[in-house]
């Protein structure tokens, strides 16, 4: 989300703009539905825990002071609620079954299929602390959350929570194992399961586990069981249900109530004068009243980043189908594109590790300046260095998956003044390389089975170690991690570090030699998410190589 948007309409809610908090509810509510319906599993108190949640956040949205911190603000409520309505349940509610699985809604309205719907499924078999856990690890895996939100909603350290989601995940593996042998045809299991009521419970769990552990059958993989983390990412928010609705209504509160509470008169007027706005895909009616209005056959939305099938069976691949072509422009519209950056977005296989790379045309160099000084270090969203001058650059990668995996954000070019191009690939290795000898769980630079994947939007080109670029004018570099954790350090260089560099191979103990991309005219590649413009979420940048 644009956080510079978000942040105008936080505090132009707080001063009492009806419209503004109407977009703010339309624009958070899907986030809290999910939280809130993956934790209960679809229970009948899902709504009621959504209201409560909705309700807290508006009527202790004039005591935010951060706008920027709305969204950790707005799931540590929502995590508040979820616990509170367990401490209230009684003996007869805990064997109260689901009124609407959201597990199943989850598979319906997103069409999962295969390894994704085992994970989906396999969050009925949790318990409702690690199912809590999960809903909030989903999102984070998804890049709907990050893993310090996840950590306040939880009220721990970044390091206590990734030690409860890494037992999480293991409970869940093993959660996923039951429901492959669920499908199974084990003769054995089946009749193990004629005394289960088909209720998932801990103790059926550990009943399960422990037959699958000692059955040849059940215990046998029949094909690469994908980290659950892979598979989630881009997996959309599911959405809400038609004829969902919220009320915003202050109920029994008096005015001076509400007015205690930090809310404006003007805006305690707005909230209980009857009125209607329409926001996307919803109404707020009379009384403060939100009802989804999405008709019955609307189809499922889709998700911003879908990995193929081929991502789905194994380690990160290192080609995945280019996005669907462009119509083609007419001819005099074709040779104004010709002059700079006709390299379209498709991902370049690895070359073979003995190839030594094409001699890299010498361009011009006056030398760079850099915001960053000579070595700029960017681990964190929304970092930048802007790069001005004549000369080489040289942008070096550390995925850190071990850390958080999941989906990458790239980084994006903005602001661009003059021209920009990719010049060269170094650094001994690409990042999907296999690592000798990998260590603490990797396989190759974009994670392993043990720790988890980086996993790159369709069509990326997989970057390698070290990415050399030519700037001529001025473009500003920033770092927009959301989903995988990841770092990037800036430096500017010289013609005769890129040629070191990339003729650098296996001869002197690199994985492969470097590939040189710069063709010495303006058809050279220009970078992937590049763009003349200033968005405000760099993030947003689309994924191009012609600008």
């Amino acid at each position: 989300m644009d956080s510079q948007h978000w942040r105008a309409t936080i505090t132009a809610a707080q001063s009492g703009d009806r419209q503004a908090l109407d977009e703010l509810v339309a624009g958070w509510l899907p986030l809290v539905y999910n939280i809130v319906g993956r934790a209960l599993n679809g229970h009948a108190d899902v709504d009621d825990v959504v209201q409560e949640t909705m309700l807290r956040a508006v009527d202790n949205l004039g005591s935010l002071r951060d706008p920027d911190s709305f969204r950790s603000w707005l799931v540590a409520i929502a995590m508040r609620q979820i616990r509170d309505r367990a401490r209230r349940r009684t003996a007869d509610r805990l064997e109260e079954a689901p009124s609407a699985d959201f597990a199943e809604l989850t598979v319906l309205r997103l069409q999962l299929e295969g390894q994704r719907r085992e994970v989906a499924e396999a969050a009925r078999w949790l318990d409702d602390e690690d199912r809590q856990l999960m809903s909030l690890w989903w999102l984070e895996v998804a890049g709907e959350l990050t893993r310090r939100e996840l950590a306040a909603a939880i009220g721990v350290t970044r390091q206590h929570a990734a030690v409860r989601v890494q037992r999480m995940k293991e409970r869940l593996e093993t959660s996923r194992g039951i429901v492959r042998a669920l499908d199974g045809a084990c003769p054995d299991l089946r009749e193990l399961t004629g005394r289960w009521n088909g209720r998932p419970d801990s103790v059926w769990r550990k009943r399960l586990a422990r037959h699958i552990r000692g059955c040849g059958y059940c215990g046998g993989t029949h094909e690469t069981v994908v980290p659950a983390e892979r598979l989630l990412v881009g997996i959309a928010l599911v959405p809400l249900p038609v004829g969902f609705t919220l009320s915003l209504a202050f109920g029994g509160k008096t005015a001076v109530a509400a007015t205690s509470a930090g809310w404006s008169a003007k805006l305690l007027g707005a909230l209980t004068k009857p009125a209607v706005a329409m926001t996307a895909g919803a109404t707020i009616v009379a009384g403060g009243a939100y009802v989804v209005t999405q008709p019955p056959d609307a189809p499922p939305p889709r998700a911003a980043v879908t990995p193929t099938a081929t991502a789905t069976s194994g380690p990160p691949p290192s080609a995945t189908p280019s996005p669907t072509p462009t119509p083609t422009p007419s001819p005099s519209a074709k040779r104004r594109a010709d002059l700079y950056g006709t390299v379209v977005d498709a991902v370049d296989r690895a070359p073979d590790p003995d190839a030594r790379p094409a001699a890299l045309p010498r361009r011009p160099e006056s030398g760079i300046t850099s915001t960053g000084g000579p070595r700029a270090v960017m681990q964190h969203r929304g970092d930048s260095v802007t790069l001005s001058g004549r000369g080489y650059v040289l942008v070096r990668w550390q995925i850190s998956p071990h850390a958080r995996p999941g989906g990458v954000v790239m980084p994006t070019w903005t602001g661009l003044k003059g021209k920009l191009f990719h010049v060269a690939s170094g650094g001994s290795r690409r990042m999907d390389d296999p690592l000798p000898g990998a260590p603490n769980g990797y396989a190759t630079g974009m994670g392993g089975p043990d720790i988890g994947y980086a996993v790159l939007p369709p069509g990326t080109q997989q970057m390698w170690q070290n990415e050399y670029f030519y700037v001529d004018g001025t473009v500003t570099l920033t770092q927009n991690e959301r989903g995988c954790d990841y770092g990037i350090a800036v430096f500017p260089s010289d013609w005769e570090a890129v040629d070191k560099d990339v003729n650098e191979g296996p001869a002197q103990g690199a994985i492969r030699y470097g590939l040189v991309r710069d063709t010495g005219r303006d058809s050279a590649p220009v970078p992937q998410y590049v763009t003349r413009s200033t968005p405000a979420d760099p993030a947003t940048v689309p994924q191009r190589s012609r600008v």
